[in-house]
Protein backbone atom coordinates (compact mmCIF):
# COMPACT_ATOMS: atom_id res chain seq x y z
CA UNK A 1 0.00 0.00 0.00
CA UNK A 2 1.55 3.39 -0.97
CA UNK A 3 2.37 5.87 1.79
CA UNK A 4 1.05 9.43 1.60
CA UNK A 5 2.27 12.65 3.23
CA UNK A 6 0.49 13.68 6.41
CA UNK A 7 -0.75 16.92 4.86
CA UNK A 8 -2.38 15.08 1.95
CA UNK A 9 -4.11 12.57 4.22
CA UNK A 10 -5.49 15.29 6.47
CA UNK A 11 -6.69 17.31 3.50
CA UNK A 12 -8.48 14.45 1.80
CA UNK A 13 -9.88 12.60 4.77
CA UNK A 14 -10.70 15.06 7.50
CA UNK A 15 -10.46 18.81 6.90
CA UNK A 16 -7.58 20.97 5.75
CA UNK A 17 -5.94 23.25 8.28
CA UNK A 18 -7.09 26.19 6.18
CA UNK A 19 -10.71 25.11 6.57
CA UNK A 20 -10.29 24.60 10.29
CA UNK A 21 -8.89 28.10 10.61
CA UNK A 22 -12.05 29.49 9.05
CA UNK A 23 -14.07 28.64 12.10
CA UNK A 24 -13.83 25.04 13.29
CA UNK A 25 -16.72 22.63 13.72
CA UNK A 26 -19.24 22.06 16.50
CA UNK A 27 -21.93 19.52 17.29
CA UNK A 28 -25.55 20.65 17.37
CA UNK A 29 -28.52 18.62 18.56
CA UNK A 30 -32.17 18.88 17.59
CA UNK A 31 -35.22 16.87 18.67
CA UNK A 32 -37.19 14.91 16.09
CA UNK A 33 -40.64 13.39 15.75
CA UNK A 34 -41.93 10.61 13.54
CA UNK A 35 -39.99 7.72 12.05
CA UNK A 36 -38.58 6.75 8.68
CA UNK A 37 -39.96 8.79 5.82
CA UNK A 38 -42.17 10.74 8.24
CA UNK A 39 -39.23 11.96 10.32
CA UNK A 40 -39.34 15.70 11.09
CA UNK A 41 -37.05 18.12 12.89
CA UNK A 42 -38.34 20.30 15.73
CA UNK A 43 -36.24 23.39 14.88
CA UNK A 44 -37.07 25.31 18.06
CA UNK A 45 -35.26 22.63 20.08
CA UNK A 46 -31.99 23.02 18.19
CA UNK A 47 -28.96 24.01 20.25
CA UNK A 48 -25.18 23.77 20.27
CA UNK A 49 -23.85 20.69 22.03
CA UNK A 50 -20.25 21.93 21.78
CA UNK A 51 -19.10 25.51 21.35
CA UNK A 52 -15.33 25.79 20.87
CA UNK A 53 -13.03 27.23 18.19
CA UNK A 54 -11.46 23.77 17.74
CA UNK A 55 -12.66 20.73 15.78
CA UNK A 56 -15.56 18.66 17.17
CA UNK A 57 -16.74 16.19 14.54
CA UNK A 58 -17.68 12.65 13.49
CA UNK A 59 -20.42 11.86 16.05
CA UNK A 60 -21.83 8.38 16.58
CA UNK A 61 -24.37 7.10 19.10
CA UNK A 62 -23.10 4.04 20.97
CA UNK A 63 -26.25 3.29 23.01
CA UNK A 64 -29.58 4.87 23.98
CA UNK A 65 -28.02 7.73 25.95
CA UNK A 66 -24.37 8.21 24.92
CA UNK A 67 -22.51 9.68 21.98
CA UNK A 68 -18.84 9.56 21.00
CA UNK A 69 -17.03 12.01 18.73
CA UNK A 70 -13.56 13.21 17.74
CA UNK A 71 -12.39 16.47 19.34
CA UNK A 72 -9.20 18.48 18.87
CA UNK A 73 -7.35 20.24 21.67
CA UNK A 74 -5.52 23.57 21.37
CA UNK A 75 -2.47 21.80 19.92
CA UNK A 76 -4.46 20.04 17.21
CA UNK A 77 -4.35 16.58 18.79
CA UNK A 78 -7.63 14.64 18.51
CA UNK A 79 -9.11 12.46 21.24
CA UNK A 80 -12.31 10.45 21.62
CA UNK A 81 -14.89 12.28 23.74
CA UNK A 82 -17.96 10.63 25.25
CA UNK A 83 -21.10 12.69 25.92
CA UNK A 84 -23.99 11.47 28.06
CA UNK A 85 -27.46 12.81 27.33
CA UNK A 86 -28.53 11.40 30.69
CA UNK A 87 -26.03 13.40 32.78
CA UNK A 88 -25.02 16.17 30.35
CA UNK A 89 -21.35 15.38 31.02
CA UNK A 90 -18.39 15.15 28.62
CA UNK A 91 -15.66 12.60 29.37
CA UNK A 92 -12.33 11.91 27.69
CA UNK A 93 -12.57 8.31 26.51
CA UNK A 94 -9.03 8.60 25.17
CA UNK A 95 -6.22 11.00 26.03
CA UNK A 96 -3.26 10.26 23.77
CA UNK A 97 -0.83 13.17 23.19
CA UNK A 98 1.27 11.19 20.69
CA UNK A 99 -1.57 10.22 18.31
CA UNK A 100 -5.02 11.31 17.14
CA UNK A 101 -8.29 9.39 17.00
CA UNK A 102 -10.97 9.93 14.37
CA UNK A 103 -14.37 8.41 13.51
CA UNK A 104 -15.07 6.65 16.83
CA UNK A 105 -17.95 4.19 17.04
CA UNK A 106 -19.04 1.09 18.92
CA UNK A 107 -18.05 -2.32 17.56
CA UNK A 108 -20.63 -5.02 16.88
CA UNK A 109 -19.58 -6.95 19.99
CA UNK A 110 -20.03 -3.78 22.09
CA UNK A 111 -16.74 -4.43 23.90
CA UNK A 112 -14.74 -1.71 22.13
CA UNK A 113 -14.85 1.80 20.78
CA UNK A 114 -13.10 1.64 17.43
CA UNK A 115 -11.32 4.58 15.82
CA UNK A 116 -9.08 5.49 12.92
CA UNK A 117 -5.81 6.38 14.63
CA UNK A 118 -3.17 8.65 13.16
CA UNK A 119 -0.09 7.12 14.71
CA UNK A 120 3.13 9.02 15.59
CA UNK A 121 4.65 8.25 12.15
CA UNK A 122 1.42 9.44 10.43
CA UNK A 123 0.23 5.94 9.56
CA UNK A 124 -3.59 5.67 9.73
CA UNK A 125 -4.94 2.32 10.90
CA UNK A 126 -7.96 0.97 12.73
CA UNK A 127 -7.58 0.51 16.51
CA UNK A 128 -9.84 -0.84 19.26
CA UNK A 129 -10.27 0.88 22.65
CA UNK A 130 -11.77 -1.52 25.22
CA UNK A 131 -14.77 -0.07 27.05
CA UNK A 132 -13.24 -1.63 30.17
CA UNK A 133 -10.44 0.94 30.02
CA UNK A 134 -7.66 -1.50 29.13
CA UNK A 135 -4.93 -0.43 26.64
CA UNK A 136 -5.90 0.06 23.01
CA UNK A 137 -5.23 -2.69 20.47
CA UNK A 138 -4.22 -2.39 16.81
CA UNK A 139 -6.75 -4.39 14.80
CA UNK A 140 -5.41 -4.62 11.23
CA UNK A 141 -1.66 -4.05 11.13
CA UNK A 142 -1.44 -4.48 7.35
CA UNK A 143 -4.28 -2.18 6.22
CA UNK A 144 -3.40 1.52 5.80
CA UNK A 145 -4.10 4.35 5.31
CA UNK A 146 -7.67 3.87 6.56
CA UNK A 147 -9.93 6.90 6.34
CA UNK A 148 -13.48 5.74 7.11
CA UNK A 149 -15.16 2.47 7.98
CA UNK A 150 -18.18 0.69 9.40
CA UNK A 151 -18.88 -2.71 10.95
CA UNK A 152 -20.59 -5.83 9.65
CA UNK A 153 -20.45 -9.22 11.40
CA UNK A 154 -17.61 -8.08 13.70
CA UNK A 155 -15.41 -7.19 10.72
CA UNK A 156 -14.70 -3.81 9.21
CA UNK A 157 -15.54 -2.45 5.78
CA UNK A 158 -12.93 0.27 5.20
CA UNK A 159 -12.25 3.21 2.90
CA UNK A 160 -8.53 2.95 2.08
CA UNK A 161 -6.81 5.95 0.57
CA UNK A 162 -5.05 5.21 -2.71
CA UNK A 163 -5.15 5.75 -6.45
CA UNK A 164 -8.09 5.32 -6.55
CA UNK A 165 -9.59 5.22 -3.06
CA UNK A 166 -11.03 1.76 -2.44
CA UNK A 167 -13.58 -0.04 -0.28
CA UNK A 168 -12.25 -3.26 1.28
CA UNK A 169 -13.68 -5.82 3.69
CA UNK A 170 -11.52 -7.72 6.17
CA UNK A 171 -12.83 -11.29 6.00
CA UNK A 172 -9.67 -12.57 7.72
CA UNK A 173 -5.93 -11.96 7.98
CA UNK A 174 -4.62 -11.88 4.42
CA UNK A 175 -8.14 -12.07 2.98
CA UNK A 176 -9.09 -8.42 2.40
CA UNK A 177 -10.72 -8.17 -1.03
CA UNK A 178 -11.51 -4.88 -2.70
CA UNK A 179 -15.28 -4.50 -3.05
CA UNK A 180 -15.20 -1.31 -5.11
CA UNK A 181 -12.71 1.22 -6.41
CA UNK A 182 -13.17 4.98 -6.53
CA UNK A 183 -15.45 5.36 -3.52
CA UNK A 184 -16.39 8.41 -1.45
CA UNK A 185 -16.02 9.07 2.24
CA UNK A 186 -19.42 7.81 3.45
CA UNK A 187 -19.23 4.13 4.42
CA UNK A 188 -22.41 3.07 6.27
CA UNK A 189 -23.73 -0.43 6.92
CA UNK A 190 -27.40 -0.74 6.02
CA UNK A 191 -29.48 -1.60 9.12
CA UNK A 192 -31.00 -5.09 9.38
CA UNK A 193 -29.27 -6.24 6.19
CA UNK A 194 -26.04 -7.78 4.93
CA UNK A 195 -25.19 -4.69 2.89
CA UNK A 196 -22.60 -1.97 3.30
CA UNK A 197 -23.57 1.30 1.62
CA UNK A 198 -21.10 3.74 0.07
CA UNK A 199 -20.66 6.51 -2.48
CA UNK A 200 -19.79 5.28 -5.98
CA UNK A 201 -17.72 8.14 -7.40
CA UNK A 202 -17.81 6.64 -10.89
CA UNK A 203 -21.56 7.31 -10.98
CA UNK A 204 -21.99 11.08 -10.94
CA UNK A 205 -24.30 13.55 -12.62
CA UNK A 206 -24.92 17.27 -12.44
CA UNK A 207 -27.78 18.36 -10.20
CA UNK A 208 -29.42 21.71 -9.61
CA UNK A 209 -27.18 22.45 -6.60
CA UNK A 210 -24.02 20.60 -7.57
CA UNK A 211 -22.90 17.07 -8.32
CA UNK A 212 -25.03 14.08 -7.39
CA UNK A 213 -23.19 10.85 -6.64
CA UNK A 214 -24.54 7.34 -6.90
CA UNK A 215 -25.22 5.51 -3.64
CA UNK A 216 -24.46 1.83 -3.96
CA UNK A 217 -24.37 -1.12 -1.58
CA UNK A 218 -22.55 -4.43 -1.60
CA UNK A 219 -24.25 -7.49 -0.15
CA UNK A 220 -21.57 -9.36 1.78
CA UNK A 221 -23.53 -12.63 1.88
CA UNK A 222 -24.71 -12.72 -1.71
CA UNK A 223 -21.79 -10.93 -3.36
CA UNK A 224 -24.13 -8.62 -5.27
CA UNK A 225 -24.31 -4.88 -5.83
CA UNK A 226 -27.40 -2.72 -5.36
CA UNK A 227 -28.05 0.72 -6.83
CA UNK A 228 -29.71 3.01 -4.28
CA UNK A 229 -30.23 6.20 -6.27
CA UNK A 230 -28.25 9.42 -6.01
CA UNK A 231 -27.12 11.70 -3.22
CA UNK A 232 -28.65 15.05 -2.48
CA UNK A 233 -26.95 17.40 -4.92
CA UNK A 234 -23.92 19.14 -3.48
CA UNK A 235 -23.67 16.77 -0.46
CA UNK A 236 -21.46 13.78 0.34
CA UNK A 237 -22.42 12.62 3.86
CA UNK A 238 -25.32 10.21 4.34
CA UNK A 239 -26.63 8.13 7.22
CA UNK A 240 -29.35 5.51 7.50
CA UNK A 241 -32.51 6.39 9.42
CA UNK A 242 -33.66 2.78 9.08
CA UNK A 243 -33.25 0.02 6.50
CA UNK A 244 -35.17 1.89 3.80
CA UNK A 245 -34.50 5.59 4.42
CA UNK A 246 -31.42 7.78 3.97
CA UNK A 247 -30.68 11.17 5.52
CA UNK A 248 -28.53 13.93 4.03
CA UNK A 249 -28.17 17.68 4.50
CA UNK A 250 -27.42 20.78 2.46
CA UNK A 251 -26.72 24.10 4.10
CA UNK A 252 -28.82 24.12 7.29
CA UNK A 253 -31.59 21.93 5.83
CA UNK A 254 -31.95 18.16 6.33
CA UNK A 255 -33.58 15.81 3.80
CA UNK A 256 -34.84 12.21 3.78
CA UNK A 257 -35.27 9.81 0.87
CA UNK A 258 -36.61 6.30 0.55
CA UNK A 259 -34.09 4.07 -1.22
CA UNK A 260 -36.69 3.06 -3.78
CA UNK A 261 -37.58 6.71 -4.49
CA UNK A 262 -35.78 9.48 -6.34
CA UNK A 263 -36.85 12.66 -4.55
CA UNK A 264 -35.27 14.04 -1.40
CA UNK A 265 -37.87 15.51 0.97
CA UNK A 266 -37.03 18.28 3.43
CA UNK A 267 -37.60 17.38 7.09
CA UNK A 268 -36.69 20.79 8.44
CA UNK A 269 -34.06 23.47 8.86
CA UNK A 270 -31.74 24.09 11.80
CA UNK A 271 -31.35 27.89 12.00
CA UNK A 272 -28.24 29.37 13.61
CA UNK A 273 -26.68 32.82 13.73
CA UNK A 274 -23.23 31.39 14.47
CA UNK A 275 -23.01 28.15 12.44
CA UNK A 276 -23.86 26.82 9.00
CA UNK A 277 -23.15 23.98 6.52
CA UNK A 278 -24.34 20.73 8.10
CA UNK A 279 -22.09 17.80 7.17
CA UNK A 280 -21.93 14.62 9.26
CA UNK A 281 -24.91 13.45 11.30
CA UNK A 282 -25.89 10.86 13.90
CA UNK A 283 -29.47 9.84 14.63
CA UNK A 284 -30.92 8.13 17.71
CA UNK A 285 -34.44 6.70 17.31
CA UNK A 286 -34.39 5.91 21.04
CA UNK A 287 -33.81 9.53 22.06
CA UNK A 288 -35.60 11.05 19.05
CA UNK A 289 -32.56 13.27 18.53
CA UNK A 290 -30.43 14.18 15.55
CA UNK A 291 -26.86 15.35 16.16
CA UNK A 292 -25.24 17.26 13.31
CA UNK A 293 -21.86 18.82 12.64
CA UNK A 294 -22.00 22.50 11.71
CA UNK A 295 -19.19 24.79 10.70
CA UNK A 296 -18.58 27.91 12.74
CA UNK A 297 -19.13 31.03 10.64
CA UNK A 298 -16.05 33.07 9.98
CA UNK A 299 -16.05 36.26 12.04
Amino acid sequence: MPRFPLALILFLLFQSQATLAQGGFDLWVVDTEGKGGKLKLLPDTGKALTDRPEYDNQPNFINDSELVFSAADEKGNHDIILYSFRTGNFTNFSKTPDRSEFSPTLTDCKQYISAVVMEPDSTQRLWLYPVSGEPAELLYDDIAPVGYYDWYDNRAAMFVLGEPNSLVYAWAKGNVPTLENNVGRSIKTRPKSDQVGYLAMDAQREGQNGKETGIRSYDLKRGTYNELGFTLSGSQDFIWVDKNHLLMARGEEVFVRKTSGSEWQSIGTLPSQSHHKITRMAYSPDLNKLVVVMQRKQQ
